[in-house]
């Protein structure tokens, strides 16, 4: 399972907006992401905008390109697109990866 962990920053006067755009996710939306493989999915975000976002998938293309090819994640990413700063692509085509530098289950594992 790859996890995969990436960060995007809000707008601060659509952190409001923003917020609860993500406490009501379309159903649709919600059942996309599951078939295409995102996988214990969480967003965090500190009070500035900065967001944080989760999830684990058994190969990242393949979800991002699932993703893709449905008329829902289209939907959402218009919808969404205003709320990003310094973006001018979709915001799940411009998420700034960050490398895992820690993992306790692996450490563990190898003692």
């Amino acid at each position: 399972m790859q996890r995969v962990c990436f960060e995007l920053r809000v707008k601060p006067d659509h952190i409001d907006a923003y917020r609860a755009a993500h406490a009501a996710v379309w159903p649709d939306m919600l059942r996309a992401l599951k078939a295409t493989g995102w996988n214990n999915y969480s967003i965090f975000m500190r009070p500035d905008g900065l967001l944080i976002g989760y999830f684990e998938t058994e190969n990242l293309q393949a979800s991002l390109d699932g993703m893709a090819a449905t008329e829902v994640n289209g939907r959402w990413q218009a919808a969404m697109a205003d709320h990003f700063v310094g973006i001018d692509l979709p915001a799940d085509q411009a998420f700034s990866y960050l490398t895992e530098v820690f993992n306790l289950d692996e450490q563990i594992s190898a003692l």
